[in-house]
């Protein structure tokens, strides 16, 4: 019998539609924050996310389809993400995964990989 992925368990693409939707409308409420977008429409940078979290989670495989391997570092190093910036990001992303409440193991195994994620991102100590 196959396992329950996590993106299955939570309900599959309309969660993580949701979730990077309302992480984003958080992300546009910080100008420091958005400043880090390279975009001004960041749709793009949301539908990346989005199908980035979908992948890691279990779910298609279409992000490294259409843009090969994830490589988080290296294409986030190019902008300068210090501790203030992990917690502003972070301030995003907890509470849209908070609105959403999804079941226990879920909420947990998202809520540490984003907190290590995110401090993973951290390429200086300037402020």
């Amino acid at each position: 019998m196959a396992e329950t992925t996590i993106y299955d368990f939570v309900g599959g693409e309309d969660f993580f539609r949701k979730f990077t939707a309302r992480f984003y409308d958080r992300v546009k409420l910080d100008n420091e924050l958005k400043s880090l977008y390279p975009e001004e429409d960041l749709k793009p940078a949301e539908d990346r996310l989005c199908l980035f979290l979908m992948q890691y989670w279990g779910g298609p495989d279409t992000y490294s389809q259409e843009r090969g391997h994830p490589r988080l570092r290296m294409r986030h190093n190019p902008y300068p993400i210090n501790h203030n910036m992990r917690e502003k990001w972070l301030a995003c992303a907890l509470p849209a995964l908070e609105e959403l409440a999804p079941a226990e193991p879920a909420y947990t195994m998202m809520k540490e990989y984003f907190e290590q994620a995110a401090l993973g991102m951290v390429n200086t100590h300037a402020e």
